[in-house]
């Protein structure tokens, strides 16, 4: 009873205001790890496992960023650590399937150590039927909120580390951005930012709309200010970030696009590359093709997922162009950014693709010659419209089709890259080469890696490279005038 008396209390206390309220909250969990800290005579280690995309890479910087606010420091292993974090991804079934693997795994961890937390978030949660699971066969979890809310992170930890029961905050939709909150970036040079969250274009196959909500675009302001920050803070690259960044803007009170954005971002002083994804083909205007081609930041790669090249499929799939809209668009980009590398997203086997479709798809790979592509076997995803459609095709004839474009793509993509070959390339470095410490990694204006001999200093800079040779995906290079 005196717990509960005094966790009304502690909300009854907080400031209705947001940020204020988080960092209230913030304080509040900071008296309890360091309680804790003090009572095993050492810091609380946390660890975060992001599962999909950039966007959920995004939201768990910010979720460490509190984390590290409140008093815990970050490690690896999910065995020692006192408290886990699963951010979740759903986009394929089998997603799901690991995320209940691994909690098996930690509920007996959880049995050898009672003081550790366990805490769900992410877009798996967002689907009713996985929290009833939750509630029946994981209840040693202790935290479950979605990706509407992942802002209210401080508070529902605070909720939890009171409480002897799940505490569970999922919400179907917001509208609301809160601004303003810790974050925890991986690299000291470069960072997402997201500009918009959620979708509005429901494609037959993606449950992407259901689980993220209706789309909604930050005020630029907030855009621009927090990129300034970022570059304060020795940022020089930067990765917008929306499920549809060509549609940003749509629903603010004084509507701006998102090629007026980036005119906007490509002013401030100290930024040197500006990068984004994803672009939604039927979204994507010709003021934006003008600023990319005129822009001195931003970079020569451009992610225009395609996922079939036939009319007839697309038409199935809800994504309102045909292929030969596709095919103009792509040409109309060559035209104007003529060293612009172009990747995509192709999905082999959706229901119905017989071959004379999957051959309209291997043409659009011909004439687009895309420098990478991210290709996939149709997955069933229940929840979507695609998933109950007839002609479900079968294993064999998917497997094969995948076979033969993966060829094509590879083939074509070694070609594309090795054009460059013996030229001088601008590249940021990001790391030391995992395979060779004498190396380091970088990375071109057009997405791709370069290897070449250096030490850690150069990490974070922009550097010339000579590129000795193309090794299909990646190249060779040595430092320039070093």
């Amino acid at each position: 009873m005196k717990e509960i008396i005094e966790n009304v209390k502690l909300v009854e206390n907080a400031p209705l205001e947001e940020p204020d309220r988080q960092y209230y909250f913030m304080e509040k969990a900071k008296e309890y790890v360091a309680k804790m800290s003090e009572e095993l005579g050492r810091p609380l280690v946390a660890v975060i496992q992001t599962f999909g995309c950039q966007m959920n890479a995004r939201d768990s910087e910010k979720l460490l960023g509190i984390l590290e606010k409140i008093g815990y420091v970050e490690g690896t292993d999910e065995e020692t650590a006192d408290f886990v974090i699963y951010n979740t991804c759903t986009v394929r079934e089998n997603a799901n399937l690991r995320v209940y693997g691994r909690l098996g795994q930690l509920g007996a961890m959880k049995k050898k150590n009672p003081h550790k937390m366990i805490a769900l978030c992410g877009c798996m949660m967002q689907e009713p039927e996985v929290v009833e699971k939750l509630k029946k066969s994981y209840c040693f979890v202790d935290l479950i909120f979605g990706t509407h809310n992942i802002y209210k992170f401080a508070e529902l930890l605070t909720s939890a580390m009171q409480s002897d029961r799940t505490v569970i905050d999922i919400w179907k939709d917001t509208d609301k951005i809160v601004e303003d909150l810790p974050v925890e970036r991986k690299y000291p040079f470069k960072s997402g930012v997201n500009i918009m969250f959620g979708c509005n274009n429901f494609c037959s196959y993606c449950i992407v709309p259901y689980v993220r909500g209706r789309e909604r675009s930050r005020d630029p302001k907030a855009i621009i200010r927090e990129i300034e920050r970022l570059v304060a803070d020795g940022v020089v690259e930067v990765m917008l970030l929306g499920q549809n960044v060509n549609s940003y803007g749509k629903n603010l009170e004084e509507p701006m696009t998102f090629a007026q954005l980036l005119q906007e971002i490509e002013k401030i002083e100290g930024l040197e590359r500006i990068r984004f994804m994803t672009s939604h083909p039927k979204d994507l205007s010709d003021e934006l093709i003008e600023v990319m081609s005129k822009s001195k930041k931003i970079c020569k790669h451009l992610h225009l997922p395609v996922q079939s090249g036939s009319s007839r499929i697309l038409k199935l799939m809800n994504r309102h162009y045909d292929k030969e809209q596709y095919l103009a668009l792509a040409e109309k980009i060559r035209k104007a950014v003529p060293d612009i590398s172009l990747t995509t997203d192709i999905i082999v086997g959706f229901p119905g693709e017989t071959e004379e479709d999957f051959q309209e798809t291997l043409d659009v790979v011909r004439k687009v010659r895309y420098d990478s592509a991210f290709t996939f076997i149709y997955s069933k995803r229940t929840g979507t419209p695609a998933a109950v459609m007839k002609d479900q095709i079968s294993e064999d004839v998917v497997k094969d089709r995948f076979n033969r474009l993966l060829h094509e793509v590879q083939t074509i993509s070694a070609e594309q890259c090795a054009i460059h070959e013996g030229t001088v390339q601008t590249v940021l470095v990001e790391c030391v080469n995992e395979h060779d410490n004498h190396l380091m990694t970088g990375r071109m204006s057009n997405n791709l890696l370069v290897h070449f001999p250096g030490d850690e200093s150069l990490i974070g800079q922009l550097v010339d490279v000579h590129l000795d040779e193309c090794k299909g995906f990646y190249y060779m290079g040595r430092l320039e005038n070093h």
